[in-house]
């Protein structure tokens, strides 16, 4: 009873934020959150920092990704040391990763890539785990199951992408192709189902003309289908199997980032097939494949109640308002856009 009533109160929290999301973040004014004058220039005004939306969904998608993983690794009685080292240890090697492949595929400087991020995380996660966990077990006796923290993180990924994905509506990047451009079947779906952008700052604006247009609501899916897959992700965890959880997460999400690359309009590269399709197809079989030669320890059930104690605490709180205000800063500083302020006086409030 427990777990279902976890998984139905995240799916209708979700649900709500996702509907409100995709009817608002379109518009102009849910890109630039705000502005800090940096210069004053000869004619008085200021030059302004920009940050944006796309760094709080950002951080709120890294945020409850986290909090999720803890809860589901605090159920399974892997230790909290062991946790925070793999926190840290994964998104000290993703973060960078995020920027370098961007950079590598898209050779551009400002960009960030999910799909790059996860490709060198599902490479050299199993690896560190199994590290991890053999240090762990050597040094301090801990017994640590290597395929529930495998699932945990994968969890943890489904839920970040899809709801990370609110931040690509705002900031108008990773967008889909005019309805001209698709089949007349998938142009009769998204007649109805559609985003239209507005505001000269959206990438969607600056890089293809697209704003103001019909645009096939590709962000909008993933939203929706990473969810869904975290949320039966959680399920099969939560009920004794974190391989069928494993393999579900990793099969939904690396399946539909392929295939959704053929409804994107934003430069993927110059090949038909691109460089994050290729990475897609390889996580998911690398993935699949080295999730059966890991040891399983099984656990005769998994506590949801132990996990949400665990996050409950001052030092976990501290820890995960840290992540959020580190992912903000790293990806909420706009460095493609500026600002210029003038500030006055209300004389009649004086």
């Amino acid at each position: 009873m427990n777990n279902l009533l976890f998984v139905g109160v995240i799916s209708v929290v979700l649900a709500i934020v996702l509907i409100w999301g995709f009817k608002m973040l379109p518009n102009e004014k849910w890109q630039i959150l705000g502005a800090i004058p940096q210069k004053k220039t000869e004619d008085g005004k200021w030059i302004g920092e920009n940050f944006t939306y796309y760094g709080i969904f950002n951080a709120t998608a890294i945020g409850f990704s986290v909090i999720i993983m803890l809860i589901l690794l605090g159920s399974a009685n892997v230790p909290l040391s062991f946790m925070l080292c793999f926190v840290v240890a994964i998104l000290g090697l993703c973060v960078p990763a995020s920027k370098i492949v961007a950079r590598i595929v898209e050779k551009k400087s400002y960009t960030l890539s999910v799909g790059g991020a996860f490709f060198v995380g599902i490479i050299l996660m199993p690896w560190i785990a199994i590290f991890m966990s053999a240090v762990f077990k050597k040094w301090w006796g801990y017994h640590i199951s290597v395929v529930h923290v495998l699932s945990a993180i994968l969890i943890a990924y489904a839920f970040g992408e899809g709801i990370g994905r609110l931040a690509c509506i705002s900031f108008g990047c990773c967008y889909g192709k005019p309805l001209d451009e698709l089949s007349p079947f998938l142009r009769k779906v998204f007649d109805r189902y559609n985003f239209i952008y507005t505001g000269k700052t959206k990438k969607i604006a600056y890089a293809s003309c697209l704003d103001g247009k019909k645009i096939a609501p590709v962000q909008a899916i993933t939203c929706i289908i990473c969810c869904l897959s975290g949320i039966i992700g959680i399920y099969l965890y939560l009920e004794g199997y974190p391989q069928a959880a494993f393999i579900e997460t990793l099969a939904v999400t690396q399946i539909w980032r392929f295939l959704s690359e053929f409804l994107r309009a934003d430069y993927r590269g110059d090949k038909k097939i691109s460089s994050y399709q290729i990475m897609a197809f390889i996580s998911f079989f690398y993935g699949t494949l080295i999730i059966f030669f890991i040891p399983f320890i099984q656990f005769t059930n998994t506590d949801i109640m132990s996990g949400m104690s665990l996050i409950w605490t001052p030092s976990i709180i501290l820890f995960i308002q840290g992540i959020w205000w580190f992912t903000f800063f790293n990806c909420g500083r706009s460095r493609v856009t500026g600002a210029t302020m003038t500030f006055y006086v209300h004389n009649d409030k004086i």
